[in-house]
């Protein structure tokens, strides 16, 4: 049997985290949370998940501080990262890009477009 899918939340929304888990609990992936950039790192770092959702306004390390030091440790480089943020402006969406993001969600975000970005980055 193919090992499960791991996908981490790195949020500091429960709210958002529990959306989150609502959307993905039936569809066969191992789920993993932390509630802010430096947790998110630490389990990203221990845990080598396949996928991450990563907001981007977080107390302490934010989003693309989370990001440039998960693209920075050879464990994690890899990882396609999915920044999920309010901020959709265009110079945050380009500041996501630069930090390292693989890709970028507005929320409120609309759930077939996050399952459909969930899907291409866990096939490759």
């Amino acid at each position: 049997m193919a090992h499960k899918k791991k996908i981490l939340l790195v949020d500091d929304s429960r709210t958002v985290l529990l959306m989150h888990q609502l959307l993905l609990a039936d569809r066969g992936y191992e789920l993993l949370t932390a509630r802010d950039g430096e947790e998110g790192l630490e389990k990203a770092l221990s845990t080598r998940p396949d996928l991450i959702f990563l907001d981007v306004l977080m107390p302490g390390m934010d989003g693309f501080e989370t990001c440039q030091a998960l693209r920075a440790h050879e464990t994690t480089r890899d990882i396609p990262i999915i920044m999920v943020t309010t901020s959709g402006e265009p110079q945050n969406i380009q500041r996501g890009f630069d930090s390292g993001c693989t890709d970028y969600i507005t929320k409120p975000f609309n759930d077939n477009e996050l399952l459909d970005k969930l899907e291409r980055y866990l096939q490759q």
